[in-house]
């Protein structure tokens, strides 16, 4: 009897450890760290919290470059994960993947989700859509380029601090005076290539390479050698030889410097709002990216940047269905607007722009809201965006030879001239390759 009672027992607390269900795993691989790496585990969670049929495992994969080749590699040896985040420099590449992708548009209908496009902020779903109509990944965390400024640095400068510059002569002035006041980095950039001549074309209604910025074709060519282009990077030029600008490296190795209060001043990714509203022990104020205003069009809209979801081909049906699931989660209005509000990344749709802006957010948070009225300008064909093949390619080009002006080993014209020689061998490449 004791031998039974035992028996029973065991089996009773082996069965209460048994799911009614074996939930199925989607493996998402991303690059998001720090603050927001926090918010995305935070998004998976609250995710598999609201259901129990699926469960999110996210991975942190590296940097943006690192975690596409890494998804890369992981394909061609059959066991890529079910979503990988890929920035928006690699949307071209991916787009030419055939075989390696599904729609993300595809995967939610074919699991019964309405997807309507129509209801996306224009350019971010323009930029992800392909010409049927298709959207091809899922806009998790778009961007755009701004300006930030550190007011208490304003103050100390004699600089008004409730008026940032808006024109790229108006930061050289207001970088002089910061030096002049002791500032040691005055003025940085993320992003050289993105802030500087991608975002800086755009926001001049200039193209960054023709075939409208490769959408019409892939037989594009680079177009940042113009008279406009190099008469920035000479200003930059002259403020980095008089200290007033510091480059601090490539892609996003600038961002600690501002919220840190090392640099006054920083171009960069609307995104490095959930660093700076964490981290930032001084007042800070959020503006539009600078322009010169005597160029006819400017400015207009700026460049989208972030990243989308793709998702990846050879997974089970039941595998599609649970990535469905969980795109549709982050559909949700309330969701977009939260990660929005937290992130500094924008409201990929109209209706959680609208939600925020009515709870009351941009009044409370002054800047916030920048990104959006930059991106929901009416878009031209020279500024709806930049879709190059072997973009990740070109930007490394872009960073070496921008790397040789302020090493004083090339003129601004040498070294942009190079870089749409180099760059142009890049997309010829790419053009070749994709016939």
């Amino acid at each position: 009897m004791q031998l039974m009672k035992l028996a029973l027992t065991a089996a009773i607390a082996f069965g209460a450890c048994v799911p009614a269900h074996a939930q199925t795993e989607i493996q998402w691989w991303h690059s998001m760290s720090a603050a927001l790496g926090d918010w995305v585990n935070d998004l998976a969670k609250q995710y598999n919290a609201s259901q129990t049929k699926y469960k999110i495992v996210p991975t942190y994969k590296g940097t943006y470059d690192e975690s596409m080749t890494a998804g890369i590699a992981a394909f061609r040896a059959g066991n890529a994960p079910h979503i990988i985040q890929v920035f928006e420099v690699g949307t071209a590449t991916m787009m030419a993947s055939k075989g390696a992708i599904v729609p993300a548009g595809k995967v939610m209908s074919d699991a019964g989700f309405k997807f309507d496009p129509t209801s996306y902020v224009s350019a971010v779903a323009g930029y992800y859509t392909a010409p049927n109509g298709q959207m091809l990944s899922y806009p998790l965390n778009s961007s755009t380029t701004i300006f930030y400024y550190n007011k208490d640095a304003f103050k100390k400068a004699g600089l008004d601090a409730n008026k940032p510059p808006k024109t790229w002569p108006e930061v050289f002035e207001a970088a002089s005076k910061l030096k002049a006041s002791g500032h040691s980095c005055p003025f940085t950039t993320s992003w050289i290539s993105w802030t500087q001549l991608e975002s800086f074309s755009l926001w001049h209604n200039t193209l960054f390479a023709s075939k409208n910025n490769g959408f019409d074709g892939t037989d594009a060519q680079l177009q940042i050698n113009t008279p406009l282009h190099v008469r920035h990077f000479e200003n930059l030029a002259k403020a980095s030889k008089d200290g007033s600008f510091v480059y601090k490296g490539r892609g996003n190795a600038a961002d600690a410097s501002f919220p840190s209060g090392e640099c006054a001043m920083i171009t960069g990714s609307s995104g490095l709002y959930a660093r700076v509203a964490k981290e930032a022990k001084f007042a800070y104020g959020i503006s539009t990216l600078p322009y010169y205003a005597d160029v006819k069009g400017a400015p207009q809209n700026t460049a989208i940047g972030g990243a989308s979801l793709w998702v990846m081909a050879g997974k089970k049906a039941e595998e599609y269905k649970g990535v469905a699931d969980f795109l549709n989660f982050l559909n949700d209005t309330k969701v977009q607007a939260a990660s929005h509000q937290r992130t500094g990344y924008l409201p990929v749709t109209m209706g959680a722009y609208k939600l925020t802006e009515a709870s009351g957010f941009y009044e409370k948070n002054p800047g916030t809201d920048v990104a959006v009225t930059q991106m929901i300008r009416k878009a031209t064909d020279k500024s709806r965006g930049i879709r190059l093949g072997n973009f990740v390619q070109v930007r490394a080009i872009i960073d070496e030879e921008t790397e040789q002006i302020w090493s004083g080993k090339k003129t601004p014209k040498e070294a942009l001239d190079t870089a749409v020689t180099r760059g142009n061998e890049q997309l010829a490449r790419f053009a070749r390759a994709n016939r």
